[in-house]
């Protein structure tokens, strides 16, 4: 099993990373306010307008850390890792799949089920938890519509029907978002996702979430020696991590959202955390990222129980293990893709 080590994020603007050793060193304006082994690392993510010197870049790829570059609102722009990991027969057979849309279906249709399934665990939870406090029955009855559209999803024929029973059960559970907000409603309440840009705290927070989880499951599927870039749900675009977006897709309500809702409603992220722009986008404030970041780190770190192979691991290396268990599945180890579904 691979053992879950830590992330490095650099935040702030005129930051530069250099290698001293075997360690990473944090410039800011010539002077040195940072100092980390690389061995304790497994990625290093930089915000902002940052640089890194080519020996840096070279030491990371040959270790197989990856060096992610985002803007400072939490953009996606590269990613630098070292030789391709795992076998060309995995990676041929994954495009064979691809491009045949019969059995990229198949992959597919479980990628959504189990997104469905996650989304209607966290309503049904929030209505276990809090019946006093919310409207148990308004939250169950869309948890039940979106049950319906899991197990509507074997019975699609195409990708366009998977999209479109995906799309409805997306607008059934943000629709009652809001409702699972407890604390905070005056500087944080949901109408609907949006995202590019994010116009409110809660989007904001679901998209940054969203970007990092994406990483996590990019970094998942190179390790077990799969092509980020070319899914089965999400069509092949240049620069998109397709794959990864499917990997993604099951793991959101479980691990973002539910990731998003607690930093609200037990207080750890507020208002003073967020800046609103003049085009109306909302961003995180410098020490809102870092507090962000901080318990994301420790998210990941938290122990639970996989529901599939049933052993106790780190939420960090579930999309690990979810592209393993692809992996398996294309090799022909295993019947079918299990899905991750969170109990």
């Amino acid at each position: 099993m691979k053992k879950l080590l830590n992330t490095l994020y650099v935040l702030g603007e005129n930051r530069y990373l250099s290698l001293d050793g075997e360690n990473i060193v944090i410039l800011c304006g010539g002077d040195e306010i940072g100092r980390v082994p690389m061995h304790n690392l497994e990625a290093v993510s930089v915000f902002g307008f940052s640089g890194a010197s080519p020996a840096l870049m070279g030491a990371l790829a040959e270790r197989g850390i990856d060096l992610s570059f985002m803007s400072q609102s939490g953009k996606f722009l590269a990613r630098i890792c070292g030789r391709e990991r795992g076998n060309v027969l995995l990676r041929r057979k994954q495009y064979r799949i691809a491009d045949d849309e019969r059995q990229s279906l198949v992959i597919a249709k479980n990628f959504i089920a189990g997104k469905l399934y996650n989304s209607r665990w966290v309503l049904e939870r929030a209505a276990r938890d809090y019946p006093m406090r919310l409207d148990a029955e308004k939250l169950k009855a869309k948890a039940a519509i979106i049950a319906e559209a899991a197990r509507r999803a074997y019975e699609v024929e195409n990708a366009d029907s998977l999209r479109g029973l995906e799309g409805e059960a997306a607008s059934n559970y943000f629709s009652v978002f809001d409702d699972i907000i407890l604390q905070q409603k005056e500087e944080f309440y949901f109408n609907s996702r949006n995202k590019r840009p994010p116009l409110d705290n809660v989007n904001a927070m679901l998209s940054f979430a969203y970007t990092l989880l994406s990483g996590m499951c990019a970094a998942g599927l190179e390790a077990v020696g799969l092509d980020p870039y070319v899914g089965f749900f999400h069509t092949d675009r240049p620069g998109r991590i397709s794959l990864a977006l499917d990997l993604m897709e099951e793991l959101r309500p479980a691990f973002a959202d539910r990731f998003v809702i607690t930093a609200i409603n037990k207080r750890l992220i507020n208002g003073k955390d967020f800046i609103k722009k003049e085009d109306g986008a909302v961003l995180f404030t410098e020490n809102g990222k870092k507090t962000f970041l901080k318990l994301w780190q420790e998210r990941k770190q938290e122990e639970i129980r996989h529901p599939f192979l049933n052993e106790k691991m780190e939420w960090g290396l579930v999309p690990y293990v979810q592209a393993l268990l692809l992996a398996r599945y294309l090799r022909g180890d295993l019947e079918e893709y299990p899905p991750f579904m969170w109990k």
